[in-house]
């Protein structure tokens, strides 16, 4: 009897120990806050040739991305319109790269963008003829931005293209919003005119690695980053043209086009893994409508989108969409506070 009351007191005080346990042990953690997605922001500069336009609007389908287009405006001119447009100390009708072939082509690139419009894209401005801006003043800046807006609101009219697609106009005034400089030469005098005609955003600057854009004087300023390529790792401006001229001198090697393929395609994807393991600063690359080394760059940057673009964790947005969820967060955190 002595034993078995011992047995029970000895199960009693453990009870006891173990619900005290129970009792003073520390509360569960608090969950992680979120990790903000990370942001890929991918454009093309010039958007000149009809088949591209239809490329990448397919691969946008395919992934859910968004894309800025920053158009240069002498594409909607034929060569018997073409002198509807005066370049800063240039005669009319004078162009660094052509004008479109036909009014037919017009025409077609006019459909793309209204249909890219549509499908929630970003159409940003890349000048018209693609000239050095560099020693332009302020008021040659706001003349070329002019020009642009005149060609795009009135190219239906301009070529004799009907019929007009309503809504075009309102479109053509209000929803180009940012910039990127040709050769990504820029001055002060740009960004003096840039707020005086209306834009929100440029995208001219080059850094070092990506970085968390910047708003000065009512424009948000974005940044093609410099990211380490190829068996040394040196760095390139995260820019299909920039990629050519490393790879090839800037001259056509298509038997090459598989393995510059997959150094582009290497690149992008460790300077994704970076942020997206890291701080998650937004990650810019930048193409052309222009398929260099037989096509290489595209072939890169659809198995990069195709990768990347549809995991849960990350948004390919357009500058637009961008520089909106900005500037609405900080109206919201205006009203709030």
């Amino acid at each position: 009897m002595p034993r078995l009351f011992r047995v029970v007191a000895f199960s009693l005080a453990s009870l006891s120990l173990a619900a005290a346990g129970t009792a003073f042990a520390d509360p569960p953690a608090a969950p992680a806050p979120a990790r903000q997605k990370q942001v890929v922001i991918i454009s093309f500069d010039s958007a000149r040739d009809i088949s591209q336009w239809k490329r990448s609007r397919a691969l946008a389908q395919r992934t859910g991305a968004h894309f800025t287009y920053f158009l240069s405006c002498v594409f909607l001119l034929s060569p018997q319109t073409r002198t509807e447009y005066t370049a800063p100390g240039k005669s009319a009708g004078k162009s660094n790269i052509g004008f479109a072939a036909s009014k037919q082509e017009v025409a077609d690139r006019l459909e793309q963008i209204r249909l890219a419009a549509a499908e929630g894209h970003d159409i940003g401005s890349h000048g018209c003829g693609h000239f050095d801006g560099k020693d332009w003043s302020k008021a040659d800046w706001l003349a070329e931005f002019g020009a642009f807006e005149h060609t795009l609101e009135n190219a239906y009219a301009i070529n004799g293209i009907a019929p007009e697609p309503r809504g075009w106009r309102d479109f053509a005034q209000h929803e180009v919003v940012g910039f990127r400089a040709p050769y990504l030469s820029t001055n002060k005098a740009l960004y003096q005119a840039l707020p005086r005609a209306g834009f929100l955003f440029d995208a001219s600057g080059v850094s070092k690695g990506p970085v968390q854009p910047p708003t000065s004087n009512g424009i948000t300023h974005f940044s093609l980053p410099q990211i380490p390529e190829g068996p040394s790792s040196r760095p390139v401006i995260a820019m299909d043209y920039n990629l050519y001229v490393r790879h090839s001198g800037g001259f056509e090697r298509p038997s090459k086009a598989a393995e510059f393929a997959e150094r582009t395609y290497d690149a992008f994807r460790a300077a994704f893994d970076k942020q997206y393991q890291g701080k998650r600063l937004p990650l810019e690359l930048g193409f052309h409508f222009t398929l260099m080394n037989d096509g290489a760059y595209w072939n890169a940057l659809e198995r990069f989108a195709g990768e990347v673009c549809v995991m849960t964790q990350v948004e390919c947005i357009s500058f637009h969409d961008y520089v909106s969820r900005q500037r609405g967060g900080e109206r919201q955190a205006n009203v709030g506070g």
